[in-house]
């Protein structure tokens, strides 16, 4: 098997995606890419880099995905009156498609 030299991360900056980034690095030695989707976020971002870079990725990167996860994903959960319990929107459940699509 050839060994891993580089890894991109889905990276939230929480703690599982801060600890997994640690691990993936102490365990493949690999360079680490924080991969960040900007879905609306911006308090949520602001430090991202520095964090990611802390904790020790090799780079970063931010993809803008707000208009695309405005009019594929919140429009139609609004449509579909997806909230939870009558009162909490779904941003969060519907941010990790729309991540894992782009």
């Amino acid at each position: 098997m050839k060994p891993v030299r580089k890894i991109v991360l889905a990276y939230s900056g929480g703690l599982d995606t801060s600890v997994i980034l640690h691990w993936l690095k102490a365990e493949y030695g690999a360079k680490i890419v924080a991969w960040c989707a900007d879905v609306g976020q911006a308090e949520e971002l602001d430090g991202l880099a520095a964090k990611a870079q802390a904790t020790g990725a090799t780079a970063t990167c931010k993809q803008n995905l707000r208009e695309s996860f405005v009019v594929d994903f919140v429009f139609p959960a609004l449509r579909a009156n997806a909230i939870y319990e009558g009162e909490y929107l779904l941003g969060t459940s519907l941010a990790r498609p729309a991540s894992s699509r782009a």
